[in-house]
């Protein structure tokens, strides 16, 4: 329910949150640091925290033809490090466990950018969360007629459905799309499914933002990630998890290059391609995030090791990896 930004001021950065208050917008300072650098990651941080922990509490759950509210108990993770974990562990929904992983790796990369700062400044931003949750979870009881009359007022204003936020987080992962799009793909998904879908999608999640500067995309309803890195000649990398009640499906990493749709005309130079696969690796057991990870980190350092996995043959480990090669497209 609050947007941060910085602000220079007598030579200082300023860390400000700016929120609907009973008389408008109000901005207040937070804490300053001596360089806009240092605020730069702490500002980041905070804001994906506020919207991702406001979101879930603004929105109506619409799966399965009814309508119903997200949980708030990923609300105590802003304040309480020891549950943080918790937000790891849930199968609620695709959605709100994806959207919980993201809060978890929001608050990380606060608490890295908090190591080499004064205590005064940790000690400032931590109590910033603490009044972020206690006047979200305020305007949520009085929202819900949980309030009584001898409820202190509510500093900070919530209004459901039009949270005061940043969406921006690089990744749509607050979007109605992103939400309609997974609440579909778990549709017709039994509790066990649900619970491996999402543990399939926190491999990934978590894969892609250890993914460093390389670009790779998410594709959150189909669940799996395509990675395709500059100057690797038109080749490109995908790694798709099961679906969900399909037994005999197993996680798989495909190796595919795109093809002129013109034969007349040379990669790089056409108007058209298709993407066709050329290797496959079936894999006997679900990766770590770590394993894929390394393969994204592999590819970005060197973009031609894809044309050299390309070639290798059925029955052979992709070389630096374990992987091994199940099905060739072109035999």
């Amino acid at each position: 329910m609050t947007i941060y930004s910085q602000h220079a001021s007598r030579g200082k950065a300023q860390i400000l949150a700016t929120f609907q208050g009973p008389g408008g917008v109000v901005s207040k300072t937070v804490t300053s640091l001596g360089e806009s650098r240092l605020a730069v990651p702490i500002v980041d941080a905070l804001n994906r925290i506020s919207a991702f922990a406001t979101v879930p509490v603004s929105v109506h759950d619409r799966r399965a033809r009814r309508v119903d509210y997200y949980p708030r108990k990923h609300l105590s993770a802003l304040t309480d490090a020891a549950v943080r974990t918790e937000l790891l562990s849930g199968a609620h929904s695709l959605w709100y466990e994806y959207v919980c992983l993201r809060l978890h790796q929001a608050l990380a990369d606060l608490e890295s950018a908090l190591v080499a700062l004064p205590d005064t400044v940790s000690r400032a931003i931590r109590s910033e969360l603490a009044v972020e949750e206690h006047e979200l979870r305020a305007a949520l009881d009085d929202f819900s007629g949980a309030s009584s009359e001898d409820d202190p007022e509510i500093e900070r204003h919530w209004e459901f459905g039009h949270p005061f936020v940043k969406y921006d987080d690089g990744m749509e992962t607050l979007s109605d799309e992103t939400r309609e799009q997974l609440d579909r793909r778990e549709a017709g998904f039994t509790a066990d499914e649900r619970k491996k879908a999402v543990a399939d999608l926190r491999v990934l999640v978590t894969a892609h933002a250890q993914g460093g500067d390389m670009w790779a995309a998410l594709d959150d309803p189909s669940c799996q990630l395509f990675a395709e890195p500059y100057d690797s000649d038109g080749f490109y990398l995908t790694v798709q998890a099961p679906e969900p009640g399909h037994d005999d499906a197993s996680w798989e990493i495909e190796i595919g290059r795109w093809e002129p749709d013109d034969p007349d005309e040379e990669y790089g130079d056409h108007t058209s391609a298709t993407g066709n696969p050329v290797i496959a690796c079936a894999l006997p057991a679900a990766p770590s995030a770590d394993e894929i990870a390394y393969l994204l980190k592999s590819v970005n350092e060197k973009p031609l090791l894809l044309a050299e996995w390309a070639e290798t043959p059925v029955g052979t480990v992709l070389a630096g990896t374990a992987m091994v090669v199940t099905k060739r497209y072109d035999s």
